[in-house]
């Protein structure tokens, strides 16, 4: 049974703490782009950039190429 919550973190690197963490953050921070977005689609002139922004910023986080490293994801040079 306990293998169902620590299959995919062992899968990426983490712990399960650790991809409970990871994982709440992404939360928070969609949650906030999405609230960002919905602003700036009834008032155009706010937000311009920033949900885009925070989209691109996890996606860094978690794209391929992506390695743990310290606690953090970093991503990998290619050559």
């Amino acid at each position: 049974m306990i293998e169902l919550f620590t299959r995919h973190p062992q899968s990426v690197g983490e712990t399960y703490f650790e991809h409970l963490g990871m994982a709440a953050g992404f939360a928070a921070s969609l949650l906030a782009a999405a609230m960002i977005c919905a602003v700036h689609a009834v008032l155009p002139f706010m937000f311009e950039k920033t949900g885009s922004r925070i989209i691109a910023d996890l996606y860094q986080r978690t794209g391929p190429g992506r390695k743990k490293g310290h606690g953090t994801s970093q991503l990998v040079e290619k050559a």
